[in-house]
């Protein structure tokens, strides 16, 4: 079952201009592939995790996925653009780093990941060529970018590129009239493809027929992923976490939300209760003292006493230090961690994640020998 595929809208008036940002990103592409434009090879794994729309499509969560498969193993780092920040140029979170310094998913990253590096930069060249210096960020093993699908200049070792389950990339256009930065054809470039947020239900048939409609190629690899969360945390309190599974039909919850597609959250929690008060705001929303206000008032203006807020870690991150936040709610905020659960074939992808970085240290380590023989 679809919970968001009315949201798929394309706006046909506007196809003109589609085709025009079409023939200037093909355009670019081609440079690319030609090689008038480079992109950089670097000496150490590099796993690439993005998409080609706009929206989201778990690009977080799945790079958290990564993390908690590889860190025991090896130091990680973690780039991304820090999207929203209101800084600039390279930036190695730290533990005095602030929210505002590196963007809401860096930080909620780093704070949650404190064993990897957490580093953000517009230019992922220099942000990588930073990280492996030497000194900047020592022992680094591998390095996840975030959100670098078609940040050309680098070509990752391996490419996964995620489509949402309730818009995939077949369906939908390319800006303005759509949702697509590039051509579906994009997606050659992947080397694993991953529907996203698929409904934990969703049938073999229907994996099926979506595998046709994307049709991978025979050298790419083509997963199924779902949203799982964990139990509900207190942010601002030492209270105990709850599954989600304890919340009662007679507890009223105001769920506030700045992420992209809030709705699966949504039915989740309807499975527990239906007095469900959703304050919804766009992606990465910086919050207004009229959101902070609102946020209290819906909540203490609700008549139960059972009553709680419900938010991401990605808005927990923007709630967390604002310095408007109500006193009064504070011991009543939890906030909901989001998981990634992959549809079967968990253990291959796993797999070919850990074979790839390591298949990348025999390389560099036959390279290096063969250097120093020379």
């Amino acid at each position: 079952m679809r919970t968001e595929g009315d949201l798929i809208k394309i706006n046909e008036w506007l196809t003109p201009l589609s085709w025009l940002y079409g023939m200037a990103v093909r355009l670019r592409n081609w440079l690319f592939d030609v090689g008038i434009k480079r992109s950089k090879t670097f000496s150490l794994p590099v796993i690439s995790v993005g998409n080609i729309t706009v929206g989201g499509s778990g690009k977080t969560p799945h790079v958290e996925y990564l993390i908690r498969l590889l860190h025991d193993k090896m130091k990680i780092a973690v780039l991304s653009r820090g999207y929203k920040r209101k800084s600039s140029g390279y930036v190695l979170a730290t533990e005095e780093t602030t929210m505002p310094e590196i963007g809401d998913e860096p930080f909620q990253m780093a704070h949650k990941y404190p064993q990897i590096y957490m580093a953000v930069d517009r230019n992922r060249c220099h942000g990588i060529e930073r990280l492996t210096d030497g000194h900047t960020a020592p022992g680094v093993k591998a390095i996840v970018l975030d959100d670098a699908y078609q940040h050309r200049y680098v070509k990752p070792g391996l490419n996964i590129l995620l489509t949402d389950y309730n818009r995939l990339i077949t369906r939908d256009k390319m800006l303005p009239a759509g949702r697509l930065r590039e051509p579906a054809k994009g997606k050659d470039r992947a080397d694993i493809i991953v529907v996203s947020k698929c409904p934990t239900d969703i049938s073999e048939e229907e994996r099926k027929q979506i595998t046709a409609e994307l049709a991978p190629s025979h050298t790419q690899q083509l997963y199924f992923s779902t949203f799982t969360y964990g139990r509900i945390q207190p942010l601002f309190t030492q209270g105990a976490e709850r599954e989600l599974s304890d919340i009662r039909a007679d507890e009223h919850i105001v769920l506030v939300t700045g992420i992209a597609s809030p709705q699966p959250l949504i039915e989740r929690l309807k499975q527990q209760t239906a007095h469900i008060t959703p304050l919804t705001f766009a992606d990465h929303h910086d919050f207004t003292a009229a959101d902070m206000s609102r946020i209290a008032d819906t909540f203490l203006g609700l008549r139960s006493e059972k009553k709680l807020i419900v938010t991401t870690e990605k808005d927990a991150a923007r709630l967390a230090g604002h310095p408007l936040m109500d006193e009064r709610i504070k011991p009543f905020i939890y906030v909901v961690p989001v998981m990634v659960k992959f549809i079967e074939k968990e253990e291959l992808f796993n797999l070919n994640i850990i074979n790839y970085v390591r298949n990348e240290y025999v390389r560099q380590d036959s390279r290096n020998s063969s250097l120093l023989k020379g």
